[in-house]
């Protein structure tokens, strides 16, 4: 029995298929969904997101969200899911770069500071899934 796994960003709907398994970044750790799985809502953190099916392995690098998970769906609910091979990896540095440049400004405070977090982990997520694989 397959599980639907749909993966829905701002912009659009990234991925709408049946899949064997999915492993997600949680915010007590992984969390592996297989079908039949009992339902739960969990807060999306950011990093790789692992879909297993016929064998082979699709990895995205997630920001933060939230996963609602049922017997025969999982809804990722993200603002960023980028699959590995359309990562660029010079980008995903510069943007970690600037963010970490952006930090250390002691001017900085509350909301504006939680931005430049968020996009720290994103950039993160991105070298992460990129360096993994070995590309």
């Amino acid at each position: 029995m397959p599980l639907l796994l749909e993966i829905i960003t701002p912009e659009s709907k990234v991925f709408s298929e049946e899949v064997e398994a999915v492993v997600v970044p949680g915010s007590e750790g992984e969390l592996g969904i297989l079908p039949q799985h009992i339902g739960l809502l969990v807060q999306l953190e950011p990093g790789e997101l692992r879909v297993q099916n016929r064998g082979e392995e699709l990895h995205l690098a997630v920001g933060g969200g939230f996963v609602e998970v049922s017997a025969d769906k999982v809804s990722v609910l993200t603002d960023m899911a980028i699959r590995e091979d359309d990562i660029d990896e010079s980008a995903a540095e510069e943007a970690m770069r600037r963010a970490e440049a952006a930090m250390r400004d002691e001017k900085l405070h509350g909301e504006e500071y939680a931005s430049v977090q968020a996009s720290l982990q994103k950039s993160l997520a991105q070298l992460k899934v990129k360096r993994r694989r070995g590309h």
